[in-house]
């Protein structure tokens, strides 16, 4: 069945598996710093492809993200927030200089993320970083 726009209900349900898949995969690599050839490696099954299109460019670009975050969050140096939100961010900012996906989209997801597994700030804390980011790096 088709949604708004044309678009396969399935296929953004898939997309937003992957980016909660991704979320842990990546939270957990930053926890136990490893690598993500490391933490695919410890699998039973290799993540769905846009979980694995999300996690590389996150370690791809994980410096120009960070650079972005820190930058654009003047109050709050990176090594002081919750390390949940560094990583929803991290994997938000990857997917906005990577892909084509609609910036509503990244963000929408990225504070829904935020909201539903930080604290009960970091929806609105996440939403103003990551909007200030997308202005600058989506023109």
């Amino acid at each position: 069945m088709s949604g708004p726009g044309g678009r396969d209900e399935a296929w953004i349900g898939s997309r937003r598996e992957a980016r909660e898949r991704a979320l842990e995969l990546a939270y957990e690599m930053d926890r136990r710093s490893i690598s993500l050839e490391d933490v695919v490696a410890a699998l039973p099954l290799e993540p769905a492809p846009y979980t694995m299109v999300l996690l590389r460019a996150a370690e791809l670009e994980r410096t120009r993200a960070d650079q972005l975050i820190s930058d654009t969050s003047t109050r709050w140096p990176i090594n002081r927030m919750p390390v949940m939100d560094v990583v929803v961010m991290r994997l938000a900012v990857a997917e906005m200089l990577t892909t084509d996906t609609p910036t509503g989209v990244i963000l929408a997801e990225a504070v829904d993320m935020a909201s539903r597994y930080s604290t009960e700030e970091s929806g609105k804390f996440v939403n103003g970083v990551l909007s200030a980011i997308a202005r600058s790096v989506r023109v």
